[in-house]
C-alpha cells in the first residue's frame, strides 16, 4: 500500500492507492457536508495516519489529531511557497525518475533537508540549491572527518568537556545530517575504543558547527575532580567579593579612579545610594562590613564540608588499613586536602 504526499498550493492532499477506504471517506463527507478544499482535510487522515505510523511506530496518533495539525499548519502559514514546493520536490519523484525512488526516499535527500534546516539556508526553487547544500555538507563532512583525527590522536585525559547542547531545530537537524555520515566510520571500526573516539569526535564536530564553546582545558583529573563544582562557586564568590572590599576600601580612602567609581557605582547598583551624598562614607562601610560578613558564612561553610569529609575518609580508612591511618596522621595537615 502505497501513499503520495502532493501539494496543490497550500492544501496538502494525502492518496491512497487502494479503494478500501473510499466509503469512509464517503461517510465523512455526507456527515459534516463539507465542499471544496476543506474536504481534503479529511482525505488526510486516511494517508497520513499509516504513513505517520511507519515514521513513528512508538506513537499512537487519530485522524482528527493530524487533521488538526494540518489545519494549524495552513492558518500559521509555516511554510511559504518556495518552502512548501521544495518540500513537494522531495516527497514526490521527478515523472522521468525511477521507480526505486518512490519505494525507499534517498539518503541524499534526507541530508539535504537536515543540512538546510542546520544552516539556514533561503529556499528558493532553482537550480543552484542542490550546488549549495552539497557544499554544505561536503564541509560538515570534513569537519566530522578532522574532529575524529583529532579525537584519535588525543589520550582520554586531554580531551576537551561537550558542553550541554541546546535541543533546538537547528542543533537537531545537524545532528541528524551528520548520523549517515558516521555508519562508514562505524563499520570499520574494530573495537570499543575505536568506537568510543568516532562518537566523541562526531559530538565534537556538532559542536563546532552550530558554534559551542569546548573547554580547552581538559579533564580534571586527580585530587580537583573531588572537589563539588558548589565549592568551587562558593571560592569564585569569595574571590570576587575580596576584590570588590578592596576597590570600596580605596574609593573611602580617596581614590577616584574611573575603574573605581565604575565600580562603587556596580556595587550601589538597584539602591537608593548616590556617590555624592553626604553619607557615602557610612555605606561603604556598611556595605564592606556586609561583605565581610558573606565571606565569613561562605568560609564556614566550606570549613564545615572540609571536616565532614575528614571525618567520613578517616573514619573508612580505619576500617581498612588502620597504620596508614596513623602515618597521615602524624604527616602534617594540609588545608582542604583528605589522607
Amino acid at each position: 500500500m502505497n501513499y503520495t504526499i502532493t501539494f496543490e498550493g497550500s492544501v496538502t492532499i494525502y492518496s491512497e492507492d487502494s479503494e478500501c477506504a473510499e466509503p469512509a471517506v464517503n461517510q465523512r463527507y455526507a456527515k459534516y457536508g463539507q465542499k471544496g478544499k476543506k474536504l481534503e482535510v479529511w482525505r488526510i487522515g486516511l494517508g497520513c495516519i499509516a504513513f505517520f505510523a511507519e515514521l513513528e511506530p512508538s506513537l499512537s496518533v487519530t485522524e482528527q489529531n493530524l487533521a488538526d495539525r494540518f489545519r494549524y499548519i495552513l492558518r500559521s502559514n509555516i511554510f511559504g511557497d518556495a518552502e512548501l514546493e521544495r518540500l513537494r520536490r522531495e516527497a514526490i519523484p521527478s515523472s522521468n525518475g525511477n521507480a526505486t525512488a518512490g519505494n525507499a526516499a534517498p539518503l541524499d535527500a534526507q541530508q539535504t533537508a537536515y543540512v538546510d534546516a542546520a544552516v539556514n539556508i533561503p529556499v528558493v526553487a532553482n537550480s543552484d540549491d542542490d550546488e549549495i547544500v552539497s557544499h554544505k555538507l561536503e564541509k560538515m563532512r570534513s569537519i566530522l572527518e578532522e574532529s575524529i583525527l583529532e579525537t584519535r590522536s588525543t589520550p582520554l585525559e586531554n580531551r576537551p568537556r561537550p558542553p550541554r547542547i541546546p535541543l533546538s531545530k537547528q542543533n537537531r537537524a545537524v545532528v541528524r545530517a551528520l548520523n549517515p555520515m558516521l555508519v562508514t566510520y562505524l563499520e570499520a571500526s574494530q573495537d570499543l575504543c575505536e568506537t568510543d573516539s568516532i562518537l566523541f569526535g562526531a559530538a565534537v564536530a556538532v559542536c563546532r558547527i552550530i558554534g559551542a564553546k569546548l573547554s580547552t582545558a581538559g579533564r580534571a583529573t586527580g585530587q580537583s575532580s573531588a572537589i563539588p563544582a558548589w565549592r568551587i562557586r562558593i571560592e569564585e564568590r569569595i574571590a570576587k567579593a575580596r576584590a570588590l572590599i578592596g576597590r570600596l576600601i580605596c574609593f573611602r580612602s580617596g581614590n577616584n579612579r574611573p575603574r573605581i567609581v565604575r565600580t562603587v557605582r556596580m556595587a550601589f547598583a538597584g539602591t537608593n545610594v548616590s556617590l555624592s551624598q553626604p553619607d557615602i562614607i557610612q555605606k561603604l562601610t556598611e556595605r564592606i562590613d556586609d561583605l565581610k560578613q558573606r565571606i565569613a558564612a561562605w568560609g564556614k561553610r566550606i570549613r564545615r564540608y572540609t571536616e565532614r569529609s575528614t571525618r567520613f575518609n578517616q573514619n573508612r580508612l580505619f576500617q581498612s588499613d588502620q597504620k596508614r591511618l596513623y602515618k597521615s596522621l602524624e604527616r602534617p595537615e594540609v588545608c582542604g586536602a583528605g589522607p
